[in-house]
């Protein structure tokens, strides 16, 4: 709600105005972007700008950004994007597990707290691009240290390609790839690897080799699904579409843009990132998705009942994703029943509406902020990486409202919020653009809904396939993956699927 213009003026005549929200730990990402961010040395910055780095950091290093004020003004670029001092919280070079609980200690400081300004003191002499920071909250991720012998689970090994895949996951290999915070998607296959060469008299080379794609394959199947869904048969369906996706791209339609260096790279095609983003350098640091999550001990861990599902999950897939990758048409006709083999054979892309973009084409004035400064007589505020509702137009800029947003499940629930009274963001940062094509959940017009929860973009390669629906038999034992696993029939995609759409025919 504004501020009635008597309470305006009163607070300006008395200088007594809220005070605002701190700017929160923010972390260095850009999404498969170079692992080094490049800072700079304030004075050069003041002379010629971003020009020559004084050094670098790593990408998923969490910061507490603030303004250099110099002259009377913050340090910015000629378009007026800030360069913010930083004050670093946890540098993910140096990581290790006790830096999960510093990040925590950080964020929920930050969060309870408010200033007048966000000003820098004078202790701080670099600067670096606020574009390249975010507001996340998802912390540096450590298995737990091994506990050799004790509370250990007998793990009853699908083969033999599962039990060299859980020899891996408890081996001494498996547990160097995570040792450092970043790297870990190179350092994985390292260590697989490694692991290899010191197995070979122990299994044969090629059952070593299948191993290798099936552990890589099933990581990307359970990460890039709906963790929350646990072992419930949608879940477990999607995870099987994914395999699909996978196996498609690694066998008979193999493109070096998908990852695929030649027949059967399941390992190439499923950690692509620009395919499967979750593979991407800092999402491997904050997700578990190179963890040794089959390690015999992690269940009486203090994160057992986490360590118990991803179990749950691998073991409910584990006999599907082995015959989608290496078994032939009738597999996957058994696996997907009721879908022709054509189809099957098409599905190489799939949309998952929650995680694309999101839009708001029932709110006018939205704009996102990569970063800006505001200004309240000579107080100034960092605007990095939110939203903003736009207010009405004033001198060098315009008032402003933050446009808070929570991601449910089933929604996005807004609140438009005056968290920042009194302070006016620079115009040049506002285009007031109309935004391009917003359908609901991002699916095709004509699906009914009784009400809307979410919309969201789609991307170009959308609409040059067809959805399908595809359809599974499982044993749904719930998202807990607790349950006794009554055998369903569980249906995923389609045109008017609002979480998972499989994709038929794109190239």
């Amino acid at each position: 709600m504004k501020q009635p213009l008597f309470l305006v003026l009163l607070l300006l005549a008395s200088g007594a105005w809220a005070r605002i929200p701190a700017t929160p730990v923010m972390t260095l990402y850009q999404f498969n972007g170079s692992l080094d961010v490049p800072y700079y040395d304030i004075d050069d910055f003041q002379r010629v700008g971003a020009t020559s780095s004084a050094g670098s950091l790593s990408q998923g290093t969490s910061l507490i950004p603030c303004l250099v004020i110099r002259n009377g003004k913050p340090l910015t670029d000629n378009s007026g994007t800030p360069y913010v001092g930083f004050q670093i919280v946890v540098d993910s070079r140096t990581a290790t597990p006790s830096s999960t609980e510093k990040f925590k200690e950080a964020v929920n400081q930050r969060k309870a707290l408010k200033v007048d300004n966000h000003h820098c003191d004078d202790s701080v002499r670099y600067v670096i691009d606020v574009r390249r920071m975010y507001a996340m909250e998802k912390q540096p991720f450590f298995d737990p240290p091994a506990s050799r012998g004790a509370g250990q689970s007998d793990g009853r090994p699908q083969g033999e390609l599962d039990a060299i895949v859980r020899a891996f996951h408890n081996s001494p290999e498996c547990e160097d790839a995570n040792r450092e915070l970043i790297g870990r998607r190179s350092a994985l296959q390292r260590a697989w690897e490694r692991f290899i060469q010191g197995h070979r008299a122990e299994w044969p080379s090629d059952a070593l080799d299948r191993a290798k794609h099936l552990d890589y394959t099933m990581r990307t199947a359970i990460f890039e699904g709906h963790l929350d869904r646990g072992c419930n048969a949608y879940g477990s369906c999607e995870r099987n579409i994914i395999a699909l996706s996978v196996r498609n791209r690694g066998r008979g339609a193999c493109l070096a843009g998908q990852g695929c260096s030649g027949e059967g790279d399941f390992l190439g095609v499923s950690s692509k990132v620009s395919q499967y983003n979750i593979w991407d350098e800092f999402l491997t640091q904050t997700s578990g998705l190179t963890s040794c999550f089959l390690r015999k001990d992690l269940n009486a861990s203090a994160r057992g009942d986490y360590y118990a599902k991803l179990q749950g999950m691998y073991e409910q897939n584990l006999s599907s994703v082995q015959r989608i990758l290496f078994g032939d048409d009738q597999d996957l006709i058994e696996i997907f029943p009721g879908n022709s083999l054509a189809e099957l054979k098409s599905v190489r892309h799939y949309y998952h509406a929650p995680a694309m973009g999101k839009c708001f084409p029932n709110y006018d004035r939205v704009e996102y902020i990569a970063g800006a400064v505001a200004r309240r007589e000579n107080d100034f505020a960092l605007l990095a990486n939110t939203r903003i509702r736009v207010d009405e137009k004033t001198d060098g800029g315009y008032r402003f409202r933050s446009f808070l947003l929570e991601a449910k499940d089933d929604r996005d629930e807004v609140e438009i919020v005056d968290r920042y009274p009194g302070f006016v963001i620079d115009e040049r940062k506002i285009d007031l653009r109309a935004r391009s094509s917003c359908p609901p959940y991002g699916i095709p017009r004509g699906c009914p809904f009784a009400e809307v929860g979410r919309y969201r973009t789609t991307p170009p390669w959308l609409n040059a396939g067809r959805p399908l629906e595809l359809s599974c038999r499982i044993k749904d034992r719930g998202a807990n993956c607790q349950g006794p696993g009554n055998l369903v029939t569980a249906r995923v995609g389609g045109a008017c699927d609002t979480q998972m759409r499989p994709v038929g025919g794109v190239r």
